[in-house]
């Protein structure tokens, strides 16, 4: 088996090369480090004997990319993650999207969905669920399967009641789902408002105009170039006074669109200013 890091450093470029050519799939602009610790988790869990094999697999196995590509991508959730971000969605961002007839949010890089139910159950809340719509998008089809299908284990449900309550939710967090043994089936109506497809925030273009793009540790695995491509991005997709919610170790500080928005909260949350 594979010693951690037994990738090396032209290993990973010959990789990152390779899968750009053979599939399109661009990793150029990752985060090194990210990418080759990834890489490295990868060969330990498949348990290839060596770089070459990894790399046969990888150009000579479609479905095995897949996998590849979902593990390099992966990222880690939970519904309402960062309490303290929600409780200022509800208390200073909704309030203000309530004044819209139709409420478009963005959920990017959306994972298993934990975060778009934890959306859909702010917006319930608020009362503004049934003018609502919200688009999860994720460049992985796998885990968008499992948003859809809004099962998630049972013993993950004590720290997701927790974060809620201390989102500032004031109702009993089993009313919004049904337990089946090991795991739990979130209510139907979570999902009437809920859009989940696949895309790719590195060459997939705008798709619709939003008040509330939200897209949260997903940017650190990016490097500057490729994150400014892809505020780029949402600056295109977000309305005049939209809201841009990102992670906690992400900002707009250093990015060239940092003088068209505002930092609202000290929750990472922009404001995009008026501009032509």
């Amino acid at each position: 088996m594979l010693e951690p890091s037994i990738v090396k450093d032209e290993e990973v470029e010959y990789l990152i090369k390779d899968v750009y050519e053979m599939y399109g799939y661009d990793f150029s602009e990752y985060s090194r480090a990210s990418f080759k610790r990834r890489v490295n988790r990868i060969c330990l869990i498949d348990r290839f004997t060596s770089f070459a094999e990894l790399r046969y697999t990888i150009l000579n196995d479609p479905e095995y990319l897949t996998r590849f590509v979902e593990e390099i991508t992966v990222n880690v959730t939970e519904m309402f993650r960062d309490p303290h971000f929600f409780k200022a969605l509800r208390e200073k961002i909704l309030p203000q999207l309530g004044t819209y007839p139709l409420i478009r949010i963005w959920v990017a890089g959306c994972s298993t969905g934990e975060e778009a139910y934890s959306m859909a159950i702010l917006l319930k809340e608020a009362n503004l669920y049934h003018k609502s719509l919200i688009y999860g998008t994720d460049l992985n089809p796998s885990v968008l399967e499992t948003a859809r299908s809004g099962v998630f284990p049972l013993q993950q449900m004590k720290l997701y009641s927790e974060n809620y309550i201390l989102s500032g939710g004031k109702k009993d967090f089993s009313d919004y789902y049904t337990a089946n043994y090991d795991s739990v089936k979130f209510d139907k109506s979570l999902k009437e408002k809920l859009i989940l497809s696949t895309h790719n925030l590195v060459s997939d273009s705008s798709f619709n105009s939003f008040q509330l793009i939200i897209c949260r540790n997903v940017l650190i695995y990016f490097d500057r170039d490729l994150q400014e491509r892809v505020f780029k991005l949402f600056d295109n997709s977000l309305e005049n006074l939209g809201y841009l919610a990102l992670g906690s170790k992400e900002t707009l500080r250093f990015s060239k669109l940092d003088k068209n928005y505002h930092q609202i909260d000290d929750q990472r949350i922009w404001k995009k200013t008026e501009h032509i």
